[in-house]
């Protein structure tokens, strides 16, 4: 039996192998070609007309929304894909809520330093975390957000040369071997957890508030109506990410207490419960250190 399981583990594809070991940890996955990008074709690509499908449909070839960390749904997924070289990490998932700091290698842009600087600026320091290493010389930064806030993708808006990996994008996962080289986790981090994203950088993330037409009375001011504004602006999708920045400033400000109602009303307005908005502002709390820990 011990020669047979011995084996099993000989014929598990590099790729699978790396995959699963992530799996392990909690994160959900997803099987990439050397291109980097995910392996599986849609379904759909024959057929324009097709309704929007995240996989509702059943079938692989969904992107990150095949993203899984259950190993036989995992072997299937790359039983599909025996060509690929790699796996994506979806980001933004539990139980890590994975946010992945991208610091690109560009020409005329040094993604460390504009980093640094930021930190300098807004006061927060990068905890000990899993770092990855890219074959271009890049590294990829591991944090956890709040279950409650979806963190958006971006490319350079933080700095340049500096991409963020949040809610529906992925990370190149560890051990991925791609057209340009193998992804490795840098000497000291493996062992790490993914650590916890600094508020003051978590700020930084999520969009910038834009001005509402209207709006109710509210305490603090003209910045207390610019936050209820921020929340009532707010699409599908944008919602709780939205309130949870206005309640940051808010209690940031010292109006969270008195601006609570007004946020909250704002929120379900835009189509939150009141259970999910007020569970919201708590976090918000929370996480300024104006009420107790989770």
């Amino acid at each position: 039996m011990a020669t047979t399981d011995r084996h099993s583990r000989q014929a598990t594809p590099p790729a699978l192998a790396h995959a699963l070991a992530a799996a392990e940890r909690g994160l959900a996955v997803i099987p990439l070609s050397r291109t980097k990008l995910p392996a599986l074709r849609s379904p759909h690509r024959d057929d324009p007309a097709a309704p929007r499908c995240h996989g509702e449909c059943g079938r692989p070839g969904h992107g990150v929304y095949d993203a899984t960390a259950d190993p036989a749904r995992l072997r299937a997924l790359f039983a599909a894909a025996p060509w690929a070289t790699g796996y994506g990490i979806a980001c933004g998932l539990p139980p890590h809520h994975l946010i992945g700091v991208d610091l690109d290698t560009k020409p005329g842009a040094d993604s460390t330093a504009a980093l640094r600087e930021l930190a300098l600026r807004h006061l927060f320091t990068i905890p000990p975390t899993v770092v990855v290493l890219t074959p271009s010389g890049g590294r990829h930064l591991w944090l956890t957000g709040p279950p409650d806030v979806a963190v958006p993708n971006s490319a350079g808006r933080l700095a340049p040369g500096i991409d963020i990996r949040g809610a529906g994008g992925y990370l190149v996962g560890p051990g991925s071997r791609t057209a340009h080289g193998v992804y490795a986790t840098a000497p000291g981090t493996a062992h790490l957890a993914p650590a916890r994203c600094p508020r003051a950088l978590l700020l930084l993330l999520l969009p910038p508030p834009r001005p509402h037409p209207s709006t109710p009375p509210t305490p603090g001011g003209a910045h207390g109506r610019g936050l209820v504004r921020f929340v009532l602006a707010a699409h599908e999708g944008q919602r709780n990410t939205r309130l949870f920045w206005a309640a940051c400033r808010a209690y940031e400000d010292g109006i969270g207490p008195a601006l609570t109602e007004p946020l909250v009303t704002a929120a379900v307005h835009t189509g939150l419960t009141e259970r999910e908005a007020r569970a919201t502002v708590a976090s918000a709390r929370r996480l300024t250190g104006r009420g107790p820990e989770a």
